[in-house]
């Protein structure tokens, strides 16, 4: 049995991956989901990271799955605690010395244009699903204060020695394929496995995205 632990991005909870989890401990295997301290200004990028290691614990083989802005946590998870294996799902990736601030227009990364968040986010999500997902994340932005963890160099001064896998989200209109494929293929030299699904896949196509995370457990 492996234990997954699954990070949210920027803005939104643990809540965001409910459905997923369910999906994992279905197929045998365990789960942890923690809330980011997303509200707590003087909160770091390592205060992320250890956020993630407390909630895991001591429990082994962990895979952490890093979704969205928090490309920038994963990783630094992976120096901090014992992981098998390191999932970026349609995830920003840092460089070394990188804020995340500084990531969007680094990166090459172009806006959409798309300004609802239903329209960017959730348009492959069955609405009454979006509906109460946004009104759980939306109480909780109403004390969100990253700007510290935002302003923040990325401090690795190079990837993790741990086995990574991108999965991009073919419908993805934040991050679009076409930008993430370069985007890997330029940070880390990798081709991403895809899968279809927008943004918020973990709601959208829970036990496919399930399906695609065990497909990144390690073999040997």
């Amino acid at each position: 049995m492996t234990t997954f632990a699954l990070i949210h991005g920027g803005g939104a909870s643990a809540f965001d991956w409910h459905l997923v989890e369910k999906e994992l401990r279905e197929r045998g295997h365990d789960t942890v989901a923690m809330d980011l301290p997303m509200s707590d200004p003087k909160a770091t990028l390592w205060d992320y990271a250890d956020a993630v290691a407390q909630a895991a614990g001591e429990r082994r083989p962990l895979v952490v799955v890093a979704h969205s802005w928090s490309g920038f946590v994963g990783p630094l998870v992976c120096a901090r605690t014992n992981v098998s294996a390191l999932v970026l799902l349609t995830a920003m990736i840092p460089t070394p010395g990188e804020t995340p601030a500084a990531w969007w227009e680094q990166s090459g990364w172009h806006s959409p244009g798309i300004e609802d968040e239903y329209e960017l986010y959730f348009h492959d999500v069955p609405r009454d699903l979006a509906d109460q997902v946004l009104s759980h994340d939306r109480a909780l932005r109403a004390d969100l204060n990253m700007d510290l963890a935002c302003s923040e160099p990325w401090s690795l001064t190079a990837w993790p020695d741990v086995p990574t896998t991108y999965l991009l989200c073919s419908d993805d209109r934040l991050f679009t394929p076409e930008f993430v494929r370069q985007h890997v293929k330029e940070r880390l030299g990798l081709v991403p496995d895809e899968m279809p699904g927008g943004h918020m896949v973990m709601l959208s196509r829970p036990g496919e995205l399930a399906d695609h995370l065990l497909r990144a457990l390690p073999t040997d």
